[in-house]
Order: structure tokens, then C-alpha cells, then sequence
């Protein structure tokens, strides 16, 4: 394979790099990751354990792999946006969640070890209108 620069390379071939599209508002980047979630709805994610009786700082660094959180971080276009990595404390403050909110999306004391994808989906959509969790919920639940 020879080594070309990107000068040599446009003179040879319609080169365009493809910039993510801007996701410019909490209410856009929570409503990416929902339908993140929602592209595989039977995908059974990892529960976080105990977030609300862990101290803030372990709380921060919390991180479970194939999590809600890591459906998230798979994304090409939150990293480029700034999600720096799958734990709790980056969720919270990338998404701009509130300990309770993230509570809801994350731990097992809802759903035991695991939650299917689609559950998670509506709690990252009650996060984005507060007042419409329990028709959100209520969607998961009978539409899927």
C-alpha cells in the first residue's frame, strides 16, 4: 500500500468528510440516544447497580459494559458532539440529567439485571418531557 497525503489523494478522487450533524440542545442529544435505543428495542442492556446508595464519586465513575450508557457511546455522532466515554457521571453530565433522571434510565432496582432496550428508550424520553413519563412508559410497554 503506498502512502499518499490528502492533497494527492483530492487530485484523484471527489474526497468530502462527512461531518456529524449538529445536535445543537439537551432535548436533541436525549432524544438521539432514545432512538439510539429503540433501533434494537429486544436488546436486553446491562443495569447499573445501587446508583442511589453509591457516594457521588463513586457514582461518577460508575460504568457497566453493554449498558444504556454504552448504546449511547457506540454512537459516532455523541462522541463527536462530546460524550466522552460510558459512565455514569459522563451520561449525566453530557445529557444534563439529574441524579433521579438518570436513576430511572439506568438502574436495576426497576427492572432486576438487565432491561430491554425499549424500556430504557422511555425513560430517556420521560428525561426530555418530564410531565409525559407515564405515556412514554405507557408506549413502551403496550406498542412494543
Amino acid at each position: 500500500m503506498k502512502h499518499q497525503t490528502l492533497e494527492q489523494i483530492n487530485a484523484v478522487a471527489d474526497v468530502h468528510a462527512e461531518a456529524p450533524a449538529l445536535i445543537a440542545n439537551r432535548a436533541q442529544r436525549l432524544e438521539r440516544w432514545a432512538q439510539l435505543l429503540e433501533q434494537n428495542p429486544g436488546r436486553r442492556l446491562t443495569a447499573l447497580t445501587g446508583t442511589e446508595y453509591a457516594t457521588p464519586d463513586v457514582r461518577q465513575r460508575m460504568r457497566t459494559d453493554g449498558s444504556a450508557i454504552t448504546v449511547a457511546f457506540e454512537d459516532p455522532i455523541l462522541r463527536a458532539q462530546g460524550l466522552r466515554d460510558d459512565t455514569y457521571g459522563e451520561a449525566k453530565r453530557f445529557f444534563e440529567m439529574s441524579d433521579w433522571q438518570l436513576h430511572e434510565v439506568v438502574c436495576h432496582c426497576h427492572v432486576g439485571a438487565n432491561m430491554p432496550a425499549r424500556w430504557a428508550a422511555s425513560r430517556v424520553r420521560a428525561a426530555i418531557s418530564p410531565g409525559a413519563g407515564i405515556l412514554a412508559w405507557l408506549r413502551a410497554v403496550f406498542m412494543h
